[in-house]
């Protein structure tokens, strides 16, 4: 495993010719660090599967560089996801799709769908466009962590979590800290009406201005996708959510919020913004420091607070 942090065109290159040999390389993208492999190699997506402890029927978020390529991966487009393609790509959103040949069990899970995205982070461009001109057609890429556990938003994070699952030739590529911080808005486009499967910073009131259409919640027999488990997005330390921190414990708050004595502060968000982007630095520098409870104060409101809060319940869940 090799940590590239000065990016440079060479380096693009490389990357992109050891994804086109079947390795696997992380990169950053603007939601969280993905760990990326040819999307038409199988037996490099079994080893991605493989480095993650990802259940094999749990599919994969192909990305590519433009709207153009949705064509080469599904079918049957209908006009609304072609307007969220042009109004939020390159950003943070994936859309479901019916999958088109291409789209392998594989990648799929078995299922008749297949995610696609177009990432905003300059680095991720730059290595997907590059690999698409070597003649591949996407790069599939989870997020660059062990599966269920807390994504991460830097270079380092990813080492730290995945370099003994690595191989001497995969690649991690440092952009730097992730700008949101949380995964991408998942979108449903199957059927007449699109269907938000994961929240994120793409929210309902804005899938709905773009088309033009009710954003539809989700349902228990809704399309199987990322982050969609009850338990996910988990640090070892226990997340308790709402509660008063003790001391020895540590918290994650609002700024306005003081810091009661004994009690770690891990992050003191001013905006919402900066809460989805601290989140994840925080919870993994409760483990760092062996914590073994972190106090969370869920942000309150709608769009971009409502996909903290998904992630926080999800990471707070106990069986």
């Amino acid at each position: 495993m090799t940590l590239l942090s000065l990016c440079t065109t060479e380096m693009i290159i490389s990357a992109a010719s050891a994804l086109r040999s079947g390795q696997l390389v992380a990169f950053p993208t603007e939601t969280v660090y993905g760990l990326g492999a040819d999307a038409s190699h199988q037996s490099a997506i079994a080893r991605l599967y493989e480095t993650k402890g990802r259940p094999a029927d749990h599919p994969l978020i192909v990305h590519i560089a433009s709207l153009d390529g949705m064509g080469e991966w599904a079918r049957d487009i209908p006009e609304y996801a072609i307007t969220l393609a042009r109004d939020f790509w390159p950003g943070p959103m994936t859309l479901v799709l019916k999958r088109s040949e291409l789209a392998q069990d594989f990648i799929t899970g078995g299922q008749d769908t297949v995610g696609l995205r177009v990432p905003a982070h300059p680095i991720a461009l730059a290595l997907i466009k590059e690999f698409i001109s070597q003649g591949g057609a996407g790069i599939a890429a989870p997020s660059a962590n062990r599966f269920g556990a807390v994504s991460p938003t830097t270079a380092s994070a990813v080492e730290e979590e995945l370099s003994q699952y690595l191989l001497p030739n995969d690649l991690i590529l440092d952009g730097g800290p992730c700008l949101v911080g949380v995964e991408s808005t998942i979108i449903d486009c199957t059927g007449p009406a699109p269907m938000i499967l994961r929240l994120g910073a793409i929210t309902p009131l804005m899938v709905e201005e773009s088309t033009g259409l009710l954003a539809l919640e989700s349902n228990p027999a809704a399309i199987r996708v990322s982050g969609s488990l009850n338990s996910h997005y988990s640090p070892k330390a226990k997340v308790l959510l709402d509660v008063v921190a003790q001391s020895g414990d540590g918290l994650i708050a609002p700024d306005q919020i003081p810091t009661p004595n004994g009690v770690v502060r891990l992050s003191a968000p001013s905006s919402i913004e900066e809460y989805a982007r601290e989140l994840y630095l925080a919870l993994r520098k409760a483990d760092q420091l062996g914590l073994e409870v972190v106090v969370v104060l869920q942000p309150g409101g709608d769009g971009l607070a409502a996909a903290i809060r998904d992630r926080l319940q999800r990471s707070a869940f106990i069986e």
